[in-house]
């Protein structure tokens, strides 16, 4: 079976695109079969993206993964200074992200693999709608993976919908020594606020 956090998605490509429009932009993002909610933005997403503060306007900020960009594009268009590093395990979704970046000039965003991610790079912010249903385990070590290379002064913001486990996850966040807070709850969604 195919899924969007599968690296080469076997599902045939269907090219569409979205509108992602906030208060401060406007975006028409394509995107594809085989990758996270590629008939809208998802709402996870749009309640992530209304909720968290601005981003810090210069270092390097992440968007872990990416989809087709819709969180790396909004972060990158509230920082133009800062570096936004979108990665994702799908290549189809790297791809994309690439290519909405480049339609909409925002030409700081670096969309890579996971595995292709310069090592000694730090996050001054990390946002993210995490890859919940791959699984407790792989969920776990995906964060530990990411939020380690937090700046010491990085906060990360997480969308996690109620019923998928928002609260459980905080409470093992704070178990791996993280400050893990609720920032915000909308729509059954919670965003984590999550530093050292």
């Amino acid at each position: 079976m195919a899924h969007y956090f599968s690296e080469d998605p076997a599902t045939t490509s269907r090219p569409g695109s979205v509108d992602l429009v906030l208060p401060d932009l406007h975006l028409r993002l394509e995107t594809d079969r085989g990758v996270f909610s590629p008939e809208r933005v998802d709402l996870g997403t749009r309640v992530l993206l209304e909720s968290v503060p601005p981003p810090p306007q210069h270092g390097d900020l992440l968007d872990l993964g990416c989809g087709y960009g819709p969180i790396a594009l909004t972060m990158a268009t509230r920082a133009p200074e800062a570096t936004v590093w979108a990665v994702d395990v799908n290549h189809r979704s790297v791809e994309l992200t690439a290519r909405n970046a480049q339609a909409a000039r925002l030409y700081k965003v670096r969309s890579v693999h996971v595995d292709e991610m310069p090592p000694d790079i730090t996050f001054q912010a990390i946002w993210s709608n995490p890859a919940i249903r791959i699984g407790k385990a792989a969920l776990h070590d995906m964060l530990t993976r990411w939020l380690t290379r937090l700046a010491p002064d990085g906060v990360a913001h997480l969308v996690v919908q109620k019923h998928l486990g928002s609260d459980s996850l905080q409470r093992w966040l704070g178990e791996q020594g993280w400050q893990a807070s609720r920032e915000a709850s909308r729509a059954a969604y919670r965003i984590l606020k999550v530093h050292r």
